[in-house]
């Protein structure tokens, strides 16, 4: 039987550095608690951002907890046209060579130079659950939608594996608008040929080889 995943939808977002947070908010100030996310450890902040790239800004963006090593936003791909920065898209963390913006708090303005993000989308679940679905971290897999009227299948949806996640694929709001809404949208891991799981790499790989023979 098919895991059946949750999909949820991440909206643009910070995350930010103790460093910058100091700068835009002041140096007493502290991130304020609201509610836990999916992810365990992570949650939801009280405070809230400007955020402005070249042609255009977005206010009151969220700022996600707790502190990162390094400030990252987040956006989905319609996001970075709108305020004018290149959509690059990036696991969470790999932010060389990605744009950067300005980022505007109550207390101080600050000038990053990169951090800018299209979150590539991804699994999280645990080592059991990976080895139920026969993955392992990093893979890459396609994953077919259980949404009402508009299912669809998504490639290259990485594998992210840590025994402190909770089984969920994230996608931004341009790829949850594609597949249609629902209140509990899943997913499944599309099983190919023999039933193992194919990245996009593999399926590639065989095609060419049968057109070559």
């Amino acid at each position: 039987m098919s895991l059946r995943i949750p999909i949820e939808t991440s909206a643009r977002h910070v995350h930010i550095c103790e460093e910058d947070f100091k700068i835009l908010f002041g140096e007493n100030a502290a991130l304020h608690y609201v509610h836990e996310l999916s992810q365990p450890g992570q949650y939801l902040c009280q405070e809230r951002v400007t955020i402005v790239g070249p042609r255009g800004r977005f206010e009151n963006v969220a700022i996600l907890g707790p502190y990162r090593k390094e400030t990252q936003i987040e956006l989905s791909m319609t996001d970075t046209r709108k305020i004018g920065v290149p959509g690059i898209i990036r696991q969470s963390g790999y932010t060389e060579g990605t744009p950067g913006c300005r980022l505007i708090g109550p207390n101080g303005t600050i000038e990053i130079d990169k951090g800018v993000i299209v979150a590539k989308r991804h699994i999280h679940m645990t080592p059991l659950e990976a080895s139920r679905a026969h993955v392992k971290d990093n893979d890459e897999v396609f994953v077919i939608t259980e949404s009402y009227e508009r299912g669809l299948i998504f490639a290259d949806v990485v594998v992210r594996v840590s025994p402190k996640f909770k089984l969920a694929m994230h996608v931004d709001t341009d790829e949850a608008n594609a597949f249609g809404s629902e209140d509990a949208p899943t997913g499944a891991i599309l099983k190919l040929f023999d039933g193992q799981t194919y990245s996009l790499q593999q399926w590639a790989d065989e095609i060419q080889s049968g057109i070559n023979r």
